[in-house]
């Protein structure tokens, strides 16, 4: 009788909760929006700014009884942001209909959702979690034996694997799924284009052109009557490349300005297209000598941009390519501008590029271990099942016994190196460095500036992180122009590599010679002196050296011991 009686009130609790939390939503809703169909609710979320947004989200949410139909709403404004490219909001609302359709156990709709936002992380450059949710939405393909979706997926995944260099996979992931595609409803449609598109991208990257050209026209042929511009617009751009290329600037220009037509007259605002589009036509000015239009192009970019843009490798080489335009009309100062921030972006590019390439090898491993299970579970004669089991075995041995030698072939290197550094930095500190020096200055202005920096060096005013070529041209009393010239002449090196050698010889001797500082974490290291990230500081480490900070003080903390 209790326990009845305890459930009874649990559901009057429940019921009385639901009640209160409704009407306080209710509160929340302005009287304007509550006689508003969600159609219209749809329509102000869709213009709204994103901090006004919660309001519009809750009347929906009341309007919306079913779970379901509130999840295709939400998709809905998701659709209208990604074709927007507001990438980071068509996310936001793509996530919140995960959310409700994981509990509706539709994997059909939730595979599209996986897809849409694998997409719009791909178009947003972050490959590692578009690579996520394009597995999550291949598994799902795979086991419901959709074609559709699971072309749409290998198609996304080509993309990440030419990103990452990995042009072969790229390429055999893509003619298998064109076979499909060629035997499916997606035949002669976009998503066919886009397919051939990609192909024709990998054989750019490896040079084959009557490849390219030939994947290029059989897109072509097959967007113009879909009026499928984006397709049109990217084949040309190919054509393009591949003709200044093979130096056929007339049919290159062609081709541009065949694609540009296209932009202006359709009012196409996809950034990936109108990047591409400008850097190639920049690229043909800067090859015939016209600076100045080369840098128009390429501004139209910069002005389209965003902070997100940084992770598209469009963006540095358009960095690049202004940075060579200023240099050639000689405006050095907007020249050193674009160099600056090329190198800053360069490392972020790179540090994402490697977690990427970790993830897609972590992944052929978990392939080859779930080929090996499903080997095992086969119904299978006993030889065949022997033989299998043995080949493995023997590859899984050779693989073994290559990165056991890798290994030591590697710890025998790092301890030469380590040895010889070791040899060099007694070497330092017994005597005075050697540095090579004009025996006579007799330019005052020339000793000035190099006294200066002597006087900075032995101040330790390379372990400032805001230490850069302008704040110490500043300090030295002389323009950056001046001061680069000086460094590159009297210090042999340029700015950049200056710096980094006076950082990276003061953490050498510090860590031989203070136990206390060993103990300290490589970021910790690395902020104290100078680098604003760890990553920045085991890069130049590396570089300088040809060891990693952490093997470095492993080292010597064992010699310490020893002792």
């Amino acid at each position: 009788m209790k326990q009845f009686l305890s459930i009874g009130f649990l559901m009057i609790a429940i019921f009385l909760n639901k009640s209160v939390l409704a009407s306080e939503i209710q509160s929340i809703i302005p009287d304007s929006l509550t006689t508003k169909s969600p159609q219209e609710i749809i329509s102000y979320l869709k213009y709204s700014k994103q901090k006004d947004s919660d309001v519009y989200e809750i009347a929906l949410s009341a309007l919306s009884k079913d779970d379901l139909i509130l999840a295709q709403q939400y998709y809905t404004v998701a659709l209208f942001f990604y074709e927007t490219e507001q990438y980071e909001r068509a996310l936001y609302y793509l996530n919140k209909s995960i959310t409700l359709v994981k509990e509706l156990n539709d994997s059909k709709f939730l595979c599209t959702l996986y897809l849409k936002s694998a997409n719009a992380y791909l178009k947003d450059w972050q490959n590692q979690k578009s690579l996520d949710y394009y597995n999550k939405a291949l598994f799902i393909a795979q086991k419901k034996g959709s074609i559709k979706h699971e072309l749409i997926a290998n198609s996304g995944l080509a993309i990440i694997l030419r990103r990452m260099g990995q042009l072969d996979k790229a390429l055999k992931v893509c003619k298998n799924s064109l076979v499909l595609t060629e035997k499916s409803s997606d035949n002669n449609t976009a998503n066919h284009v886009r397919l051939l598109t990609i192909i024709s991208e990998i054989y750019l990257d490896q040079t084959k052109y009557d490849s390219v050209l030939h994947y290029a026209d059989i897109g072509l042929a097959i967007s113009k009557p879909l009026d499928y511009s984006i397709g049109s617009i990217d084949l040309l751009t190919k054509k393009g490349i591949v003709a200044l290329n093979n130096k056929e600037q007339t049919k290159a220009l062609q081709y541009f300005y065949e694609a540009k037509e296209i932009i202006d007259q359709k009012g196409i605002k996809q950034k990936k297209s109108i990047l591409n589009l400008n850097y190639f036509l920049a690229n043909y000015f800067y090859q015939e000598k016209q600076y100045n239009k080369a840098i128009s192009y390429l501004n139209n970019s910069v002005s389209i941009l965003e902070e997100k843009d940084a992770r598209n490798i469009r963006v540095l080489e358009t960095y690049l390519l202004l940075a060579n335009c200023y240099t050639e009309i000689g405006q050095t100062k907007e020249s050193m501008f674009w160099f600056q921030k090329l190198i800053t972006l360069q490392d972020e590019f790179q540090d994402a590029k490697n977690k990427t390439i970790t993830k897609l090898y972590n992944q052929d491993i978990n392939k080859l271990e779930n080929q090996i299970e499903a080997l095992k579970n086969e119904e299978m004669k006993e030889e065949r099942y022997k033989e299998y089991i043995f080949v493995i075995l023997l590859s899984v041995c050779f693989v073994l016994v290559f990165f056991i030698f890798k290994y030591y072939q590697k710890q025998k290197n790092n301890t030469a190196r380590f040895d010889q550094l070791i040899e060099k930095i007694n070497s330092l500190q017994s005597k005075e460095k050697n540095i090579l020096q004009p025996v006579v200055i007799n330019d005052e202005k020339v000793k000035a500036v190099l006294d200066g920096l002597d006087k900075l060096e032995n101040q330790e005013y390379f372990l400032h992180t805001d230490c850069d070529l302008r704040s110490m041209s500043k300090k030295v009393k002389t323009n950056t122009t001046y001061l680069s010239k000086i460094i590159k002449t009297h210090k042999a090196n340029s700015f950049n590599d200056y710096i980094n050698d006076l950082r990276i010889e003061y953490a050498l001797k510090r860590l031989k010679n203070d136990k206390k500082f060993r103990s300290f974490s490589v970021k910790s290291i690395a902020l104290e002196i100078g680098y604003k990230t760890d990553n920045s500081f085991t890069k130049h480490f590396k570089s300088k050296t040809g060891l990693n900070p952490s093997y470095y003080i492993r080292k010597i903390n064992s010699q310490d011991n020893d002792s």
